[in-house]
């Protein structure tokens, strides 16, 4: 297994930079001379069929050193973002803080976008029967296992969409057990004005070091709260360097240990946790991921259009440029495309 932080020092990141292009707009009538530029993020990843760049993948990163300054940024990392499923670790912070006593798989779990496996369902299906709950106080919308295999085997069983499936349910089961605990509204626990809610907004901005300028609706229903690129890799630092005993710390421990609960079994998040020790990572839906390394250097992106598919070949290429050596990058960053069953091409970072 290879650390985080080589034997030999890391090489130097590229001092910060802001790429992004601006072409100028053309004319279409005297009183509209004065073009007004308009600015074009970064294509962080392309599309190679056969030799052919047949697609561009753009979008905002940001690489902080081990002192919590920026080392690169590109597009616009300050601009506000919605993290998804990034958020994770922040909201499973603010249940500890609430008082719920969690550890282990079960807090890896509380902070998980899993995989709908066996052993992610049992655990949920357990944090219910403690306390006290059932699949139906559910709120996730009805799903289908995310692993491909799982949900394959799910559906050949007869099996049809159910909440617990849905891979946010693990944080769910932690937000309802929290709100039985502290006799808040079991019902209204995805509602904005929630006291648990208004605590992850508190989490948030905390680590973050940053107002939440706009609060929306994630895919399982949960309040999302907006903050930039910059503020989501400077939470994820925050929860690696947090003192041992802080709710952040206790999330990003339990996380850590055992990833395979974060994630699955076929899933880059786990991979990272489990071979480069240390490692904090945590994927979102529409192509964000913010990852936080032991000593303190941590990245975000997005990919604009949410092409997960961009996301292997671009995360390998930050963790290179934060100076990981480790197997595991090399396989993350593998994106292959084929064509009548043979590979012809790939998905290769453009940075």
């Amino acid at each position: 297994m290879t650390s985080s932080t080589p034997a030999v020092p890391p090489p130097a990141i590229p001092p910060a930079v802001s790429a992004t292009a601006t072409p100028t707009a053309t004319p279409t009538s005297a009183a509209t001379a004065t073009a007004v530029p308009t600015a074009v993020p970064p294509v962080l990843a392309e599309v190679v069929r056969s030799g052919f760049t047949e697609g561009r993948h753009r979008g905002s990163l940001v690489l902080l050193g081990a002192d919590g300054r920026v080392e690169l940024a590109l597009g616009d990392p300050g601009a506000p973002v919605f993290p998804r499923s990034s958020n994770k670790p922040m909201q499973a912070a603010a249940v500890l803080r609430a008082g719920l006593d969690l550890s282990g798989e079960r807090l890896a779990l509380a902070a998980a976008s899993h995989s709908g496996e066996t052993f992610h369902l049992d655990l949920v299906r357990v944090m219910l029967a403690e306390h006290g709950l059932t699949e139906d106080d559910l709120r996730t919308p009805p799903d289908l296992p995310l692993d491909r295999i799982a949900a394959e085997a799910h559906l050949a069983a007869g099996g049809v969409r159910e909440r617990i499936l849905m891979n946010c349910s693990g944080k769910h089961a932690a937000m309802l057990a929290v709100s039985a605990l502290n006799g808040w509204s079991k019902d209204g626990y995805l509602e904005p004005d929630h006291p648990l809610q208004r605590l992850v907004r508190t989490v948030i901005e905390e680590t973050a070091e940053e107002p939440v300028p706009a609060v929306g609706t994630d895919g399982c229903g949960a309040p999302l709260m907006a903050i930039s690129l910059t503020g989501l890799a400077r939470a994820f630092r925050h929860f690696v360097l947090a003192a041992p005993g802080t709710a952040e710390r206790r999330v990003a421990d339990a996380m850590r240990a055992h990833p395979e609960y974060v994630a699955g079994t076929h899933r880059s998040d786990t991979w990272l946790m489990r071979e480069v020790p240390g490692t904090l990572s945590k994927m979102g839906a529409e192509a964000v991921q913010a990852v936080a390394l032991a000593d303190g250097r941590a990245l975000a992106f997005k990919i604009d259009d949410g092409g997960i598919r961009a996301t292997g070949p671009v995360l390998a290429r930050a963790l290179e440029l934060l100076g990981v050596e480790a197997e595991v990058v090399g396989r993350i960053g593998r994106a292959p495309l084929l064509g009548g069953g043979a590979e012809v091409g790939e998905v290769r970072a453009a940075f």
